[in-house]
Parts: C-alpha cells; sequence; structure tokens
C-alpha cells in the first residue's frame, strides 16, 4: 500500500502539532510552529527518498518525535549564554561595556521581559488571545482592544485574566 505525502499529512498533522506543542514546552527557545515546520521538512524528505512510502502512521509519528527531540538537542548544543560581566576579547572589555546600555538591570529586566513575551506568545495561546496579548503589549487599554476586535471589554478581560492565570508563574521568577 502506497502512501502519498499530501494524504499522510492530513491524517496526522493534529497529533504531529501535539507532539510540536509538547516539545516546543520543553525549551524556551523555539516555539510550536518551528517544531511543526521541522518536522514537516524531515516528513517531505522522507517520502521524496522513498523511506516513508510503505511505512504506519504510527511509525512516522515516532520518527518525527525522535526527529524533533535530535533537532531540539542539536540546536540546545549550539546555543550559548553570556554573562554581562564576562570578557569578550583580550583587552579585558566587557559585553556591558560594548552594549549601548544606561543601566544594566534596566536592560536586563527589559531582556527579561521580552524574554517572558516570547514565550507567553508562542506557547499554547489561541489566536483570540494571542491578538489580545499583542495589543495589550502595545499599550492598548481593554476598550479599545475590545474595539480593534469587535469583542465585549468583558469578554477581553476574560482573555487577559486566562492568559494571565495560565502563566502566572513566569510572572514570578
Amino acid at each position: 500500500m502506497k502512501q502519498d505525502f499530501s494524504g499522510t499529512l492530513k491524517r496526522i498533522t493534529p497529533k504531529l502539532k501535539g507532539i510540536a506543542y509538547k516539545l516546543a514546552g520543553m525549551v524556551p527557545f523555539l516555539n510550536q510552529e518551528d517544531l511543526f515546520q521541522e518536522a514537516l521538512v524531515h516528513l517531505w524528505v522522507g517520502f521524496r527518498d522513498s523511506e516513508l512510502q510503505d511505512k504506519t502512521d504510527s511509525y512516522i509519528l515516532q520518527g518525527c518525535y525522535f526527529h524533533l527531540k535530535n533537532y531540539i538537542r542539536t540546536v540546545s548544543d549550539k546555543k550559548q549564554t553570556m554573562s554581562l560581566d564576562a570578557f569578550v576579547n583580550d583587552n579585558n572589555t566587557t559585553l556591558e561595556k560594548i552594549l549601548p546600555v544606561e543601566d544594566s538591570n534596566l536592560f536586563l529586566e527589559q531582556l527579561n521581559s521580552q524574554f517572558i513575551f516570547q514565550k507567553i506568545r508562542n506557547n499554547g495561546l489561541t489566536s483570540q488571545e494571542k491578538e489580545v496579548f499583542n495589543l495589550y503589549y502595545q499599550g492598548l487599554s481593554a476598550r479599545k482592544v475590545a474595539s480593534r476586535m469587535g469583542l465585549s471589554h468583558v469578554r477581553v478581560l476574560r482573555l487577559k485574566d486566562n492568559i494571565r492565570k495560565r502563566y502566572q508563574h513566569l510572572l514570578q521568577e
């Protein structure tokens, strides 16, 4: 029984997105869509090279899971972190001196805030919650967000509260 790429993709997409969602929650620097796209490329190559033609959906999904785990591991190995106090050259110049930062504590706060924003936005929000989150981040009030989205301000407040409750642990770190 020869399978085609598009038919297989239609059948396994929901489970593949679930795998991507699960794995994206484990790493802060990749989101669900990135991992899903990586899995699609892996599938396409497998079908193009005729490696997956006679395989079951379960086998294909397991292969995608292991491919994504390996992808995360290799990307994680290449990721580097650096302290602002670390020397970046032989002249004892630190990263803090190179960056145009007035207040390093404020800079770190802003960087952490941006990291938290990206982590919340890219992990598990519905499209409506994501839009509310983005508009609030731009500084709009609940009534302006509601007006722009065509919702009641009460609905917007509920969506905002749902987001806050779901990601309270990130805001307390």
